[in-house]
Protein backbone atom coordinates (compact mmCIF):
# COMPACT_ATOMS: atom_id res chain seq x y z
CA UNK A 1 0.00 0.00 0.00
CA UNK A 2 1.55 3.25 -1.18
CA UNK A 3 0.22 6.13 0.91
CA UNK A 4 0.66 9.87 1.08
CA UNK A 5 -0.09 11.77 4.31
CA UNK A 6 -1.08 15.39 3.80
CA UNK A 7 -1.98 18.17 6.22
CA UNK A 8 -1.15 21.71 7.19
CA UNK A 9 1.88 22.08 9.45
CA UNK A 10 0.89 21.06 12.97
CA UNK A 11 -1.83 18.66 11.81
CA UNK A 12 0.04 15.67 13.22
CA UNK A 13 0.65 13.96 9.89
CA UNK A 14 4.23 13.06 10.83
CA UNK A 15 3.13 11.57 14.14
CA UNK A 16 0.37 9.55 12.46
CA UNK A 17 2.67 8.43 9.65
CA UNK A 18 5.08 6.98 12.22
CA UNK A 19 2.30 5.15 14.10
CA UNK A 20 0.57 3.77 11.00
CA UNK A 21 3.86 2.70 9.39
CA UNK A 22 4.55 0.44 12.38
CA UNK A 23 1.03 -1.00 12.28
CA UNK A 24 1.25 -1.72 8.54
CA UNK A 25 4.90 -2.79 8.54
CA UNK A 26 5.88 -0.31 5.82
CA UNK A 27 8.45 2.52 6.04
CA UNK A 28 7.57 6.12 6.87
CA UNK A 29 9.51 8.31 4.47
CA UNK A 30 9.85 11.92 5.55
CA UNK A 31 11.47 14.00 2.83
CA UNK A 32 13.17 16.17 5.47
CA UNK A 33 14.81 13.11 7.05
CA UNK A 34 15.63 11.78 3.60
CA UNK A 35 17.53 14.91 2.63
CA UNK A 36 19.39 15.02 5.94
CA UNK A 37 20.32 11.33 5.65
CA UNK A 38 21.59 11.38 2.06
CA UNK A 39 25.21 10.40 1.46
CA UNK A 40 27.83 10.38 -1.26
CA UNK A 41 27.34 12.52 -4.33
CA UNK A 42 23.68 13.18 -3.53
CA UNK A 43 24.62 14.63 -0.13
CA UNK A 44 27.12 17.03 -1.73
CA UNK A 45 24.53 18.13 -4.26
CA UNK A 46 21.85 18.65 -1.58
CA UNK A 47 24.24 20.50 0.74
CA UNK A 48 25.18 22.90 -2.04
CA UNK A 49 21.61 24.23 -1.93
CA UNK A 50 20.92 23.98 1.81
CA UNK A 51 24.20 25.72 2.71
CA UNK A 52 23.09 28.89 0.93
CA UNK A 53 19.48 28.72 2.15
CA UNK A 54 17.94 27.57 -1.13
CA UNK A 55 15.19 24.96 -1.55
CA UNK A 56 16.28 21.65 -3.02
CA UNK A 57 15.04 21.60 -6.67
CA UNK A 58 12.23 19.21 -7.60
CA UNK A 59 14.51 17.30 -9.97
CA UNK A 60 17.01 16.58 -7.18
CA UNK A 61 14.26 15.69 -4.69
CA UNK A 62 12.84 13.26 -7.22
CA UNK A 63 16.27 11.69 -7.69
CA UNK A 64 16.60 11.15 -3.92
CA UNK A 65 13.08 9.71 -3.73
CA UNK A 66 13.71 7.50 -6.73
CA UNK A 67 16.57 5.83 -4.88
CA UNK A 68 14.64 5.44 -1.60
CA UNK A 69 11.33 4.17 -2.99
CA UNK A 70 12.98 1.28 -4.79
CA UNK A 71 14.78 -0.15 -1.77
CA UNK A 72 13.77 -3.59 -0.52
CA UNK A 73 11.71 -2.34 2.46
CA UNK A 74 9.38 -0.40 0.13
CA UNK A 75 8.27 -3.45 -1.86
CA UNK A 76 5.11 -3.81 0.25
CA UNK A 77 4.49 -0.07 0.21
CA UNK A 78 5.42 3.10 2.06
CA UNK A 79 4.02 6.24 3.67
CA UNK A 80 5.28 9.45 2.09
CA UNK A 81 5.27 12.56 4.28
CA UNK A 82 6.27 16.02 3.04
CA UNK A 83 6.21 15.47 -0.72
CA UNK A 84 4.58 16.37 -3.04
CA UNK A 85 3.74 19.88 -1.83
CA UNK A 86 2.22 21.15 -5.07
CA UNK A 87 0.71 19.93 -8.34
CA UNK A 88 3.97 20.18 -10.28
CA UNK A 89 5.66 17.88 -7.75
CA UNK A 90 2.68 15.48 -7.82
CA UNK A 91 3.01 15.12 -11.58
CA UNK A 92 6.76 14.55 -11.22
CA UNK A 93 6.10 11.85 -8.62
CA UNK A 94 3.76 10.12 -11.09
CA UNK A 95 6.81 9.54 -13.29
CA UNK A 96 8.45 7.21 -10.75
CA UNK A 97 5.59 5.69 -8.73
CA UNK A 98 1.84 5.64 -8.14
CA UNK A 99 0.01 6.52 -4.92
CA UNK A 100 -2.85 4.26 -3.79
CA UNK A 101 -4.47 6.69 -1.36
CA UNK A 102 -3.96 10.08 0.24
CA UNK A 103 -4.80 10.61 3.91
CA UNK A 104 -5.60 14.27 4.54
CA UNK A 105 -5.47 15.11 8.24
CA UNK A 106 -7.68 18.15 8.65
CA UNK A 107 -7.42 20.79 11.35
CA UNK A 108 -8.64 24.39 11.34
CA UNK A 109 -6.28 27.27 10.68
CA UNK A 110 -6.82 28.44 14.27
CA UNK A 111 -5.84 25.01 15.60
CA UNK A 112 -2.76 24.89 13.35
CA UNK A 113 -1.70 28.31 14.63
CA UNK A 114 -2.18 27.31 18.27
CA UNK A 115 -0.26 24.08 17.87
CA UNK A 116 2.69 25.79 16.17
CA UNK A 117 2.99 28.78 18.49
CA UNK A 118 3.11 26.59 21.61
CA UNK A 119 5.06 23.68 20.10
CA UNK A 120 8.39 22.60 21.62
CA UNK A 121 10.54 19.58 20.80
CA UNK A 122 13.18 17.63 22.70
CA UNK A 123 16.56 18.33 21.16
CA UNK A 124 17.76 14.89 22.25
CA UNK A 125 15.05 12.35 21.34
CA UNK A 126 12.65 14.41 19.21
CA UNK A 127 9.62 14.00 21.48
CA UNK A 128 7.11 16.79 20.92
CA UNK A 129 5.09 18.80 23.44
CA UNK A 130 2.70 21.75 23.46
CA UNK A 131 3.23 24.17 26.33
CA UNK A 132 -0.49 25.01 26.34
CA UNK A 133 -2.30 21.73 25.68
CA UNK A 134 0.28 19.02 26.34
CA UNK A 135 3.13 20.39 28.50
CA UNK A 136 5.97 18.29 29.88
CA UNK A 137 5.81 17.57 33.62
CA UNK A 138 9.03 19.44 34.21
CA UNK A 139 9.08 22.73 32.32
CA UNK A 140 11.78 23.00 29.65
CA UNK A 141 12.75 19.31 29.91
CA UNK A 142 11.54 16.14 28.19
CA UNK A 143 9.56 13.60 30.24
CA UNK A 144 10.93 10.78 28.09
CA UNK A 145 14.70 11.36 28.22
CA UNK A 146 15.31 14.53 30.23
CA UNK A 147 16.67 16.42 27.24
CA UNK A 148 16.19 20.17 26.88
CA UNK A 149 13.08 21.33 25.00
CA UNK A 150 13.62 23.76 22.14
CA UNK A 151 11.36 25.89 19.97
CA UNK A 152 11.78 26.34 16.22
CA UNK A 153 12.62 29.91 15.26
CA UNK A 154 9.88 29.93 12.62
CA UNK A 155 7.14 28.71 14.98
CA UNK A 156 5.68 32.18 15.36
CA UNK A 157 2.38 33.68 14.23
CA UNK A 158 3.64 35.57 11.17
CA UNK A 159 5.63 32.63 9.78
CA UNK A 160 2.84 30.15 10.51
CA UNK A 161 0.18 32.28 8.81
CA UNK A 162 2.39 32.36 5.73
CA UNK A 163 2.81 28.55 5.80
CA UNK A 164 -0.95 28.06 6.21
CA UNK A 165 -1.58 30.29 3.19
CA UNK A 166 0.91 28.35 1.08
CA UNK A 167 -0.71 25.05 2.13
CA UNK A 168 -4.19 26.17 1.03
CA UNK A 169 -2.94 27.67 -2.23
CA UNK A 170 -0.36 25.10 -3.34
CA UNK A 171 -0.81 21.80 -1.47
CA UNK A 172 -4.59 21.40 -1.16
CA UNK A 173 -5.08 21.26 -4.97
CA UNK A 174 -3.14 17.98 -5.16
CA UNK A 175 -5.97 16.25 -3.26
CA UNK A 176 -8.06 16.25 -6.44
CA UNK A 177 -5.16 14.53 -8.23
CA UNK A 178 -5.41 11.44 -6.00
CA UNK A 179 -7.94 9.23 -4.24
CA UNK A 180 -8.05 11.03 -0.92
CA UNK A 181 -9.89 10.67 2.37
CA UNK A 182 -10.36 13.35 5.03
CA UNK A 183 -9.61 12.57 8.67
CA UNK A 184 -10.50 14.82 11.59
CA UNK A 185 -7.14 15.74 13.12
CA UNK A 186 -8.64 17.62 16.07
CA UNK A 187 -9.09 14.45 18.12
CA UNK A 188 -6.91 12.47 20.49
CA UNK A 189 -3.94 10.90 18.71
CA UNK A 190 -5.30 7.36 19.16
CA UNK A 191 -8.67 8.37 17.67
CA UNK A 192 -7.02 9.88 14.60
CA UNK A 193 -5.08 6.63 14.15
CA UNK A 194 -8.30 4.61 14.53
CA UNK A 195 -10.03 6.66 11.82
CA UNK A 196 -7.07 6.35 9.45
CA UNK A 197 -6.99 2.55 9.82
CA UNK A 198 -10.76 2.40 9.33
CA UNK A 199 -10.42 4.44 6.11
CA UNK A 200 -7.78 2.00 4.93
CA UNK A 201 -10.07 -0.92 5.94
CA UNK A 202 -7.48 -2.24 8.39
CA UNK A 203 -8.41 -3.58 11.82
CA UNK A 204 -6.87 -1.62 14.68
Amino acid sequence: MKLLFVGVQGSGKGTQAKIVSVKLGIPHISTGDLLRGADGGLKKEIDSYIAVGKLVPDELMLKVLGVRLFLEDCKKGFILDGYPRNMAQAKKLDEITSIDKVIEIQISDVEALTRAIYRVTCGKCGEGYNTKTNPSKKAEFCDKCGGALTKRADDNEAAMLKRIGIYHKETEPILSHYKSVKINGEQKIENVTRDILAALKIKN
